[in-house]
């Protein structure tokens, strides 16, 4: 799982590969939906003491003609000199796979994405030796995606929209788009929709992008506490949901459920620890991975957990 906004911008490319297509589109470069995408060594290094890693490398082969690499960078600002590293990524890649490479850079900010662009030259005399045009998405160019039902359509560009627009007054509409997606896809297709929570949870971050995504996550701020029935039956509901997802997740990974870890699953009524186990069913190797250090329950000792 992603660590931050920057590796979380290119590695939804990697983890989701059905967002190339969309993107590209964005971009006017052709690509068909039905191209393979395989992942590719980062390490562009030739000697040690100089380490150089590209974010991400991916080998593209389209349905339609022949086989490319992408690399992908996550770029959060103008830093100088970085232009003479992606030429070198574009350089080396191709000299030591034989394939042909595009270079995409992900922005979050208008300002970088128009410096990204380029064309970056490399030489002297009115001769030019190098020229590179990176390819870049950022938001100026990704849609602004606030339909629930447009988001179900292609959640992967919805989610990358978000990222791209964490930091305009777009972004709240984003997300409660997203989000009102996530929540009808949790019936059906629960462990993708929990990739989605999380992914947006660790990438956002204490951002006020990510507050706002906490605040809609927040299965209690409807009902701020008055103990009420819609209130005791929605979060009784929400329980059921996250228990539900807890197991279907287990149950896709080839993961045997004892019955009395069922039970125990079932009958917390905590959303905070149904929360911790959702997350750890995604890395667990057996069941009772869910529990490891389980924090205290109010109302319940250790010994009676």
């Amino acid at each position: 799982m992603v660590t931050s906004a920057h590796e979380g911008m290119h590695r939804i490319f990697q983890e989701r590969p059905e967002v190339l297509a969309p993107v590209f589109g964005v971009l006017g470069v052709p690509l068909s939906a039905k191209a393979t995408v395989d992942a590719v060594t980062t390490d562009v290094t030739e000697t040690r003491p100089m380490e150089r890693r590209v974010d991400t490398v991916l080998r593209i082969g389209p349905s339609d003609g022949e086989d490319f690499l992408l690399a992908i960078e996550s770029q959060s600002g103008k830093v100088t000199g970085k232009e003479w590293s992606w030429a070198y990524y574009v350089a080396y890649l191709q000299a030591k796979y034989g394939l042909p490479v595009l270079l995409l850079v992900v922005c979050q900010d208008g300002a970088t994405a128009k410096w990204a662009a380029g064309p970056f030259d490399c030489g002297t005399r009115g001769w030019t030796a190098l020229r590179i045009y990176p390819l870049v998405a950022g938001p100026d160019n990704l849609p602004v995606i606030t339909d629930a039902r447009t988001v179900e359509r292609n959640l992967p560009l919805a989610v990358l929209s978000a990222l791209a627009h964490a930091r305009s007054l777009d972004c709240d509409a984003i997300l409660e788009a997203i989000g009102s997606a996530l929540q009808e896809l949790l019936e059906t297709d629960p462990e993708t929709a929990g990739y989605f929570f999380e992914f947006l949870e660790v990438t956002l971050g204490k951002t006020s992008a990510g507050q706002k995504w906490k605040r809609i996550m927040s299965f209690v701020s409807y009902f701020p506490g008055r103990g009420t029935v819609r209130e005791t039956a929605y979060l009784e509901g929400r329980a059921e949901e996250r228990a539900s997802m807890v197991l279907s997740v287990l149950e896709k990974r080839g993961i045997p459920v004892p019955e009395d870890t069922r039970e125990r699953i079932t009958s917390c009524a905590d959303l905070d620890t149904l929360a911790l186990w959702v997350g750890r069913s995604w890395t667990a190797t057996a069941a009772e991975d869910l529990f490891a250090e389980d924090p205290e329950v109010p109302g319940i000792s250790p010994e009676q957990a």
